[in-house]
């Protein structure tokens, strides 16, 4: 059984295109990065510990399978979470106008006596923003609960002047290398080849 470690409307949205069944759990996971840790090692880390702490949940469960997943706005190794209020979004944005970031976005699954995670990293460019811009899009209160105050599926579209990398991983969720890795689980049909992951994405083990 599949059950997914998230509330975030977009990855149950994401996930649902896959086709397999799953369930949602409300792992709680505390997402603070450590002073010494790069923002990658930090993705990586908050992702695992959701799968755990969702397995943890379902441990009575043999066959329980639980992705948990995390995507953080990275630039210059700044981590851009939500944004606390509108000033803190609009601040974020103002940063980003005009700049290349980076998206990190980490999927793992963890069952009984295993997990396995891919990392997927984007770049992403802002058009230079001006003012009225930023006003306007807070103003639609969609930067409230997305990371680096905006959603690329929404109003911030507009504003994206290019993307290299996935647009489903800036989403939340990269689909193909969701796919990948419930394919190595046996929750998707097809065939994977270990140690061959695509060229976007790094794969990590663990126990």
């Amino acid at each position: 059984m599949l059950y997914l470690a998230s509330r975030s409307p977009r990855r149950h949205e994401l996930l649902a295109r896959l086709g397999v069944p799953f369930a949602p759990l409300d792992p709680q996971v505390e997402e603070v990065r450590g002073p010494q840790e790069s923002a990658l090692d930090y993705v990586r880390r908050v992702a695992t510990e959701k799968a755990r702490a969702g397995l943890a949940l379902v441990a009575a469960e043999p066959d329980a399978v639980v992705l948990g997943s995390d995507t953080e706005v990275v630039l210059d190794e700044r981590v851009f979470g939500k944004p606390a209020d509108a000033d803190d979004a609009a601040a974020m944005l103002r940063t980003l106008s005009g700049r290349t970031h980076q998206v990190i976005t980490v999927v793992a699954l963890a069952a009984h006596g295993r997990t396995e995670s891919v990392t997927v990293e984007s770049q992403v460019a802002f058009e230079e923003l001006d003012e009225a811009d930023i006003t306007a899009y807070v103003a639609t209160g969609e930067p409230m609960g997305k990371a680096g105050a905006y959603a690329i599926q929404g109003g911030a579209e507009r504003h994206i002047r290019h993307l290299a990398g996935s647009y489903s991983g800036v989403m939340g969720l990269p689909l193909q290398q969701t796919a990948q890795l419930l394919r190595q689980f046996g929750l998707l049909p097809g065939t994977t080849e270990p140690g061959h992951p695509p060229a976007t994405a790094a794969m990590h083990r663990g126990t």
